[in-house]
């Protein structure tokens, strides 16, 4: 009798202590996910915009101050990246003083960085580091793209945000047939997942016959990107890469070094300034869609 009294109270005292267990892994569980969540909600939450702008280049000299339809282009792509909902800030990192000054006459907040920032990215690190405020996400705002689309930086920005594995986020459109060949227009390609494979100035991929396949969707690399702000200061410490130094792409050093970079697909008809030439084809296009 007291054997089965026994067993019985064994048997009461385990099934509550399972009981128990799988109550407070529920519990844990719960807890658990509202701090994942709350920490997901907050995770790169602060995002700056800055503008990399220099005097200096070797195929068009002061380009940013180039008039376009009675604006200095910096100041169009300024008032295009002001478009965004995502930025909490904005500004211009230079290190001309005519540059800057044009700037703060049109209202824009200015960085003055050193003149051995190598690329954009350096000097968007550099001016992150003068910010009084801290943030998570720098999104490069290339200061030749006069018609960037606000949904555009807020793309990448969504797009580094959901992607915890990747350090930098770009985008991509449709690349013209008659732009295939062109080496300032640099081409990207990307995996299944919507991660980068590579990027270069020549054609890629490279078909056998040595032509442009009217049938495959080749992607066009729009300048803007985005970083998380720690990586971003990693960037400069690491060393230029063959590919980097042979494409002259700063975005294959990233690549290079085994870090991840996001990719979005855009519907955007891409209007750079790369050369002199350009600004007439700009101003056509602003007049055809009466932009003022």
């Amino acid at each position: 009798m007291s054997m089965c009294s026994s067993s019985s109270v064994s048997l009461s005292t385990k099934s509550w202590i399972v009981h128990s267990i799988v109550a407070g892994a529920a519990i844990a569980a719960a807890i658990g996910a509202g701090a994942y969540l709350g920490r997901y909600r907050k995770f790169r939450s602060r995002v700056v915009g800055i503008i990399p702008a220099r005097y200096a280049s070797s195929r068009f000299e002061g380009k940013p101050l180039v008039n376009i339809l009675g604006k200095p282009m910096i100041q169009r792509t300024w008032e295009r990246a002001k478009l965004a909902s995502i930025l909490d800030h904005i500004v211009v990192a230079t290190d001309d003083e005519k540059i800057a000054e044009c700037c703060r006459g049109f209202g824009a907040d200015v960085v003055m960085t050193s003149e051995s920032c190598r690329n954009g990215t350096e000097r968007c690190n550099e001016a992150l580091q003068k910010l009084d405020k801290k943030y998570d996400v720098v999104v490069n705002i290339q200061g030749d793209e006069p018609l960037i689309e606000p949904e555009i930086i807020d793309g990448i920005v969504k797009a580094l945000q959901a992607a915890p594995d990747a350090v930098f986020s770009t985008a991509v459109t449709a690349l013209k047939p008659e732009d295939a060949f062109d080496p300032n227009r640099v081409k990207c390609v990307v995996d299944n997942r919507g991660y980068a494979i590579y990027f270069s100035r020549g054609l890629i991929p490279y078909n056998k016959t040595g032509k442009v396949n009217p049938q495959f969707p080749y992607m066009l690399h729009l300048g803007i990107q985005s970083y998380d702000s720690k990586f971003l200061k990693i960037y400069p410490e690491l060393q230029p890469t063959p590919l980097q130094l042979e494409e002259d792409l700063e975005q294959l050093k990233v690549l290079e070094n085994g870090y991840k970079m996001k990719v979005i697909k855009v519907d955007h008809e891409a209007h750079g300034v790369d050369i002199p030439e350009d600004v007439e084809k700009i101003e056509t296009l602003m007049r055809e869609r009466s932009i003022s």
